[in-house]
C-alpha cells in the first residue's frame, strides 16, 4: 500500500477499541487500508502502540513458540477479519517493528488455569457428591470481578424477544399464560433450580420454537416480549470476544485476564451444552449454580447461545421484567434431525 495507512475498528472487533478508544483517536472517516471496510473512523496504527505494547508484554520470545498474531487471534480474538498477511502488516505498523511479527513467542508466565480446574472439580461434586455444602471451593471473589467484564451494552441487547409454548389444540394460548410458570409448577431448567421460575426468551421466533422441541403437526404459540430497559445482562455467548484487554492498565492484569478468560469460556459452555432430558435433573445443576451466583451479584439475567439453534437465549431472573406484546400461532410442518457417528 502506498501513502498513509489507516486502520479501523473492524480490523480488531474489540468492543473497547470500537466503542471508545478508536472513535476518540479518529480524525477522519473513510476506507480502511487493511480490511477495506468503508465509512469507518480511521486511526494511524502507531497511535495504538502504547495499548498494544501492554498486551504484547505478556509474551516473550521463544523459537519453539507462535507468532504474536497467532496469540492475539487465539487469546483475544483480534484480527479475526484479516488474513495472516494483513494482520502481520497492521501489527508491525502499530509496533513500528517489521521484525517482531516474524518472531516466535510464548507466554511470559506459565498458565495454570486454576479457576478452570476448580470449576471442573466443583461441577462434578455438585452433580454427584455434595449439592449444598460442597468441599471444593471456587474463588467467588475472582468470579465476582470477572462477570462485570461480560456486561453487555444495553444498545446491543435486542429490543424484542420471543417465548414459545406447544398448544394442546389449535387454540392459541392466552398472553397471560405465555410468561414464566408459577413457582409450584417451575421445573428445573438450564438456568433455574426447580421451584424458582425464570423467564426464558429467545432472540428469534424460530429459536424459541426449537427450544420447546415440537413435533411435526404441532401448533405452537409464540409470544413477543419487551424487556424493561436498563437490565444488567451477563453475556456468556463468546466470553473471549466480550472481554477486552484494552480496558486493563498493566501487563499483570492482562496476563491474569488471559488465564481467567478460559474459565469464563467454560462457564459459557455450561449454558450451551446439549442435555439429555433423562439426565437434566443433575446436568443442569452447574449452570444453575452459575446463574444463582450472577443473580447474587445483582445482575438481571444471562445471555447464552442456543444448544438447538443458531440463535441466542436469555434467562431473566425476575419474570416480571418482561411484558408480552402479542401472541401468534405457528404450525410445525416438519422437524429435521442432524446426526453424526460416534
Amino acid at each position: 500500500m502506498s501513502g498513509p495507512h489507516y486502520c479501523c475498528p473492524e480490523c480488531f472487533d474489540d468492543r473497547h477499541l470500537c466503542a471508545q478508544l478508536m472513535p476518540a483517536l479518529s480524525r477522519a472517516i473513510g476506507v480502511c487500508s487493511y480490511c477495506g471496510a468503508t465509512a469507518q473512523p480511521l486511526v494511524e496504527p502507531i497511535e495504538l502502540r502504547e495499548q498494544f505494547e501492554l498486551i504484547v508484554g505478556i509474551y516473550k520470545r521463544d523459537p519453539d513458540g507462535k507468532t504474536l498474531v497467532e496469540f492475539l487471534k487465539e487469546d483475544w480474538k483480534l484480527f479475526e477479519r484479516l488474513d495472516s498477511a494483513h494482520a502481520k502488516e497492521l501489527l508491525s505498523d502499530i509496533l513500528d517493528d517489521g521484525e517482531i511479527v516474524r518472531a516466535k513467542f510464548k507466554p511470559v508466565d506459565e498458565r495454570t488455569a486454576k479457576g478452570l480446574a476448580d470449576w471442573q472439580n466443583l461441577r462434578v461434586e455438585l452433580m454427584h457428591s455434595n449439592r449444598y455444602f460442597p468441599n471444593t471451593s471456587l474463588d467467588l471473589d475472582v468470579l465476582r470481578e470477572l462477570l462485570p467484564h461480560l456486561l453487555i451494552d444495553e444498545d446491543d441487547v435486542p429490543k424484542k424477544w420471543y417465548r414459545a409454548r406447544i398448544q394442546a389444540s389449535e387454540a392459541i394460548i392466552a398472553a397471560a399464560e405465555m410468561g414464566a410458570p408459577p413457582p409450584k409448577l417451575a421445573s428445573h431448567g438450564r438456568a433455574n433450580p426447580a421451584g424458582i421460575p425464570y423467564l426464558y426468551v429467545a432472540s428469534a421466533p424460530d429459536t424459541a420454537i426449537c427450544e420447546v422441541r415440537p413435533h411435526g403437526g404441532d401448533f405452537v404459540s409464540v409470544a413477543e416480549f419487551e424487556l424493561e430497559p436498563g437490565l444488567k445482562i451477563v453475556d456468556l455467548r463468546h466470553p473471549r470476544k466480550a472481554v477486552s484487554p484494552f480496558m486493563l492498565t498493566d501487563s499483570q492484569a492482562v496476563a491474569k485476564m488471559c488465564e481467567d478468560v478460559e474459565f469464563l469460556e467454560r462457564l459459557g459452555e455450561e449454558l450451551t451444552r446439549p442435555i439429555l432430558p433423562k439426565s437434566a435433573a443433575y446436568d443442569y445443576i452447574p449452570s444453575q449454580y452459575l446463574c444463582e451466583f450472577a443473580k447474587k451479584c445483582r445482575f438481571d439475567g444471562v445471555m447464552y447461545r442456543s444448544s438447538v439453534d443458531g440463535g441466542v437465549n436469555l434467562a431473566v431472573f425476575d419474570p416480571s421484567k418482561g411484558k408480552v406484546l402479542s401472541v401468534s400461532v405457528h404450525s410445525i410442518s416438519r422437524v429435521t434431525v442432524q446426526s453424526q457417528g460416534v
